[in-house]
C-alpha cells in the first residue's frame, strides 16, 4: 500500500504503468523494462491496490486503460519524461553544466535567435538550450522556463526584464505589386491589400495615422497568428505588410520584398529579455543575458541609420 502520509507511488510501479499504458501489454512493457511479465503484473497491482481504483481492464483479448487509467497516465507521462531528460543532462555534463528552458516568440527566435545560437553553444558548450515559442507573454514565475524573449516589459511583480533592442516597423511588399518594384506612391497604398498580425491589431491604423493616410479598412485584410505567415504571404504578392524591419532583412537582401513606402513606424516596446528574480544568479541564465545583450547590442548598431 502507499503510505496515507506519503502518498507517491514507487518510482518501479510508475514506469511499469507507464510502459504498460503506452504499449497495452504487460508482455512487451515487460521486454521494454527487461522484467518478467509477472513483476511488471505486480508493480501495477501495487499502483492500482495503492490508489484504490483499477487503471486497466480486459475486453476481450486486449488490454485497455480505464477512463482513471487514461487520464493518470496523461498527468504522470510527462513527469517521468522529465526525470530520464533530467538524468541525462546530468550524465552529459557530469554535473557542471545547466539547463536553459528558453520561451521566444515563435519568427524572433526562427529567423534572428536561431542562427547566431551556435555561437553560444560554442562559448558555452555546458550550457543545453530547451528553445519552446510562444506568441504571447508569459508569466515565467510559476513555469519550468527559465527565460523568455518577449515584445515589451513584464507586467507581472517578481521579474527582472533586460532591453534588448527596439523596433522599427517597415512597410513591405513583393516586388511583382510595386512600380517597377520601388516604393509605391501613396494612392497605391490606398488600394494594395493589406496582411494583418493578429498580435498587433492596431499596428495598420497606427502606421496610417503616422504617415498622414486616411484609409478607412486599416483594420481589414487577410490575418496571420506569426510574423512568419505574414512574411510568406507578402513574398507571395498576397498584400502589404508591416513588419519589424530586422525579420525581413533576408528578403529583402534577396530581392524577394521592397519597401513599400519611405514611412517607418517606431515600436513602442523594446524587445526584453525576461526571467524570475530567483533566476538572476542561475549560471545558465547569466551566460545567455550577457551574450544575448552583446549579440543585440551589436545587431542594432549595423542597422542603417
Amino acid at each position: 500500500m502507499i503510505s496515507k502520509r506519503r502518498s507517491i507511488p514507487s518510482l518501479a510501479s510508475l514506469q511499469a504503468f507507464d510502459s504498460a499504458a503506452r504499449l497495452l501489454s504487460f508482455t512487451r512493457a515487460a521486454d521494454e523494462l527487461a522484467l518478467t511479465q509477472s513483476a511488471v503484473s505486480r508493480q501495477i497491482q501495487t499502483l492500482e491496490d495503492g490508489v484504490g481504483l483499477p487503471l486497466f481492464q480486459r475486453t476481450g483479448n486486449r488490454l485497455v486503460l480505464t477512463e482513471a487509467g487514461e487520464n493518470y497516465h496523461g498527468e504522470i507521462a510527462p513527469l517521468l519524461e522529465s526525470l530520464r531528460s533530467a538524468t541525462l543532462r546530468l550524465m552529459a555534463f557530469k554535473g557542471a553544466g545547466g539547463t536553459l528552458r528558453l520561451v521566444v516568440l515563435p519568427t524572433l527566435g526562427m529567423k534572428w535567435l536561431v542562427p547566431r545560437l551556435p555561437r553560444f553553444i560554442a562559448a558555452h558548450p555546458e550550457v543545453q538550450v530547451s528553445l519552446n515559442t510562444r506568441t504571447t507573454p508569459l508569466d515565467l514565475r510559476d513555469t519550468e522556463f527559465d527565460a523568455a524573449i518577449q515584445h515589451g516589459e513584464p507586467t507581472w511583480p517578481g521579474s527582472v526584464a533586460v532591453r534588448l533592442m527596439g523596433e522599427e516597423l517597415v512597410v513591405v511588399a513583393s516586388p511583382s505589386l510595386l512600380p517597377r518594384g520601388k516604393a509605391a506612391r501613396r494612392d497605391a497604398l490606398l488600394t494594395l491589400p493589406l496582411l494583418q498580425q493578429g498580435t498587433r491589431p492596431d499596428a495598420w491604423a497606427e502606421w496610417f495615422r503616422a504617415a498622414g493616410v486616411a484609409r478607412e479598412d486599416a483594420y481589414g485584410g487577410l490575418r496571420f497568428e506569426q510574423f512568419s505567415h505574414v512574411i510568406q504571404a507578402a513574398t507571395a504578392g498576397l498584400g502589404l505588410a508591416l513588419v519589424p524591419r530586422f525579420l525581413v532583412a533576408d528578403e529583402m537582401r534577396a530581392g524577394q520584398l521592397a519597401e513599400a513606402s519611405v514611412h517607418v513606424l517606431a515600436g513602442p516596446r523594446p524587445y526584453c529579455l525576461v526571467y524570475a528574480e530567483r533566476k538572476a544568479h542561475d549560471p545558465a541564465v547569466t551566460a545567455f543575458r550577457v551574450w544575448l545583450q552583446a549579440e543585440a547590442a551589436a545587431f542594432e548598431a549595423a542597422l542603417p541609420g
